[in-house]
């Protein structure tokens, strides 16, 4: 079935057109071993921050062990996929180097062997340390930078054949909150994502390994988090796998009034919107009230 067109950008919210969007959906995503099959309900990714300072829960699984249990608690309770990361990418957080990065998560996945179903995804802008995952069975290679901040990082997705997710910013985590700008802010971010897949599948990762995330929370306002939510049915355009991380993020604590609130149910909100979009993966922190809350969602006919 042909692609829809894209939208008069002077349009306000691309939202009306989900029915046609749904038609480009994709329903697989192959992975370097695994392939996952993207059913009606959103699959559930997992975060695993292995790091002192990640905004919503820094600090809490730093050690190998506490990782290790949490990494195992999240797939008892439903995750599909185990995303784990060694860098925050916070506003503006400070970067670390390879070693430091490698030495919070190579014993982590040296630990997890052979002891997860669910396949691991590890979320890092450096090629070192995704050839390193990789090495240790990892399958996906989950990049903010859209594989554009380490020039080797190309040549490792390549060579490992794994799943890749290519995630939209502007800016980087030190700049990105400062005066985030777009004429239209879900076509310009569209169209990033559009060239992007085209120069991955250049380089030689083929079109079913791609995933795209539109980068909620990543140089954005609160309105621009609002209208990629609102509009998450128009990434159906571009036939991948569409991934949102908006877990515990900053415009849910400002629609909720108050930056010191549990984001835990006001997160599940989203995530219920965002599956009645047919978004097909949402990275969160609670797996376990994702995955009855987004089960009771599709047993009620959402």
């Amino acid at each position: 079935m042909p692609t829809p067109p894209l939208p008069d950008p002077s349009h306000t919210s691309l939202a009306p057109a989900t029915g046609d969007w749904l038609s480009a959906r994709a329903t697989a995503w192959q992975l370097s071993r695994d392939r996952l099959e993207l059913g009606p309900i959103p699959l559930v990714m997992g975060i695993l921050n292995v790091t002192p300072d990640s905004f919503s829960d820094g600090g809490r699984f730093y050690t190998v062990q506490n990782a290790v249990d949490r990494a195992l608690e999240m797939e008892d309770a439903g995750a599909a996929i185990l995303d784990i990361g060694g860098e925050s990418t916070r506003p503006y957080s400070q970067g670390i180097d390879d070693g430091e990065e490698l030495r919070r998560v190579v014993p982590v996945l040296e630990k997890l062997q052979g002891r997860l179903s669910a396949p691991i995804s590890i979320d890092t802008t450096k090629a070192s340390v995704a050839r390193a995952a990789m090495g240790l069975g990892a399958q996906i290679i989950n990049d903010v930078s859209g594989l554009e901040a380490d020039p080797e990082m190309l040549s490792v997705a390549v060579t490992t054949r794994a799943g890749v997710c290519a995630m939209h910013r502007q800016g980087t985590p030190q700049t990105m909150q400062d005066n985030p700008t777009y004429d239209h802010c879900v076509l310009e971010i569209l169209e990033y994502l559009r060239r992007r897949d085209r120069e991955l599948i250049e380089h030689g990762i083929s079109a079913e390994r791609i995933c795209l995330d539109p980068g909620v929370g990543f140089g954005k306002t609160h309105e621009h988090n609002l209208e990629l939510v609102r509009s998450a049915s128009v990434f159906h355009y571009l036939r991948r796998p569409i991934l949102i991380g908006h877990s515990r993020k900053g415009f849910i604590a400002k629609l909720l009034g108050s930056k010191d609130i549990d984001r835990t149910f006001g997160t599940v909100g989203v995530s219920l919107a965002l599956a009645s979009h047919r978004v097909q993966i949402l990275r969160v922190h609670d797996v376990a009230a994702h995955v009855q809350a987004l089960n009771l969602f599709h047993a009620s006919g959402g």
